[in-house]
């Protein structure tokens, strides 16, 4: 959101949740995910201050501030350079790796299969095969 820091972005989903919380729990809970997503420092710029992959792990903390088991990311490196979605793509995996924690990536990039541990590839609604290793995919003819 254009008219609230980073801080404010993540603090957000809390204040709508089922779950009741503290002013104080709220910002400690907003702090640590910016914290997560390396970003701790600039909880206090707005999007207009921040980088295009920057704007982006804000958005993974405020997706983390609920501690989902299920965090589902479509196209999270789509309006990214490679090299910025190469770190967003390599957080997210890291954040995969927590064994309460399920990550789904829905995306076209191709370049961004490597950094998964299975891939469905679907067609037309429905899953035309599952790859367990991303270097047998010819994304040529994806």
């Amino acid at each position: 959101l254009a008219r609230t820091t980073a801080l404010e972005n993540v603090e957000l989903p809390m204040l709508y949740g089922a779950r009741k919380f503290t002013t104080k729990q709220i910002r400690e809970r907003a702090m640590h995910c910016l914290d997560i997503v390396g970003l701790s420092q600039r909880f206090d710029h707005f999007p207009s201050q921040l980088s295009g992959g920057q704007q982006q792990r804000v958005a993974i903390a405020r997706a983390l501030v609920h501690e989902p088991s299920l965090l589902i990311c479509d196209e999270p490196t789509s309006a990214l350079d490679k090299d910025t979605g190469a770190q967003i793509m390599q957080m997210v995996r890291d954040l995969s790796r927590s064994p309460e924690r399920c990550v789904v990536v829905v995306t076209h990039d191709h370049r961004i299969f490597r950094f998964a541990d299975r891939i469905a590839e679907m067609e037309d609604g429905r899953i035309r095969r599952v790859v367990e290793d991303a270097s047998l995919l010819d994304t040529n003819h994806l």
